[in-house]
């Protein structure tokens, strides 16, 4: 029996358990179940490994995805240079290697939308996943900044500093923040919202509520809005193949 799962907190909602457990049945894929390990914090982590037999591959969802990263064996050179992993493999050997998957999802889902004005972006948040995004933009040659409720030396804008003109120039906004997610639906990130246009494409990455209240302001606005469904659903498939099962 080969096992999978989800390394994360509060992640019963999750959509990595329902979304392999519909690919086996649908592939008739035998012998492989997905499960989700919920830990309090990542101390508990090790004796996941050394408890759950036929353990073959992990996501890691927030807050584990830099967390996690002392704990391996070995980290591909792509989820070194993001700093974050969200793809363990489990050797035959019992060694952990991480990657990351975030940045090739999220290239793929957004590649389509983008024109030739599209050259600077705001990410929104500061935790692993902001770091694949501000990756796979700098793949891409748009220039990233970031956006957090502090300035620090890695943050460029705090929410009380961005203006109108700084949402004008800026016509990439991507939400790395929880804000917004369900049950929560009535949050979204505090950013002047009046400056978006029908140049501007907003993407999500939270796809439970389809369209939160960050998209839907953006779509008054005329903006093109994307959620982290097609995201998810990408780096769910690449991390299939990391783990290589066959």
């Amino acid at each position: 029996m080969n096992k999978l799962g989800l390394l994360g907190k509060n992640i019963s909602y999750s959509f990595s358990r329902s979304y392999f457990k519909n690919k086996f049945e649908k592939e008739h894929i035998e012998n492989t179940s997905y499960e989700n390990f919920d830990i309090e914090n990542i101390d508990l982590f090790p004796s996941i490994i050394e408890n759950t037999q036929d353990l073959k591959g992990l996501n890691v969802t927030i807050p584990y995805k830099q967390e996690v990263m002392p704990f391996l064996n070995k980290i591909n050179k792509k989820a070194k240079a993001i700093g974050a992993v969200n793809t363990i493999r489990i050797t035959k050997k019992g060694k952990l290697i991480g990657y990351n998957t975030d940045c090739y999802g999220f290239k793929k889902s957004i590649e389509p939308y983008i024109k030739s004005h599209h050259k600077k972006a705001l990410i929104l948040g500061t935790g692993g996943a902001s770091k694949a995004i501000a990756y796979t933009f700098e793949e891409m040659g748009i220039t990233y900044a970031y956006v957090s409720r502090k300035l620090s030396n890695n943050v460029d804008f705090s929410y009380e500093s961005l203006s109108e003109q700084d949402i004008r120039n800026h016509q990439l906004i991507i939400n790395c923040t929880p804000l917004g997610t369900f049950p929560n639906v009535g949050d979204c990130p505090d950013i002047p919202y009046q400056g978006i246009t029908e140049n501007h494409i907003l993407f999500d990455l939270i796809y439970n509520p389809q369209e939160t209240k960050f998209l839907k302001l953006g779509k008054e606005n005329h903006a093109i809005t994307i959620n982290g469904l097609k995201m998810l659903e990408l780096q769910a498939e690449k991390a299939w193949s990391i783990w290589d099962l066959k």
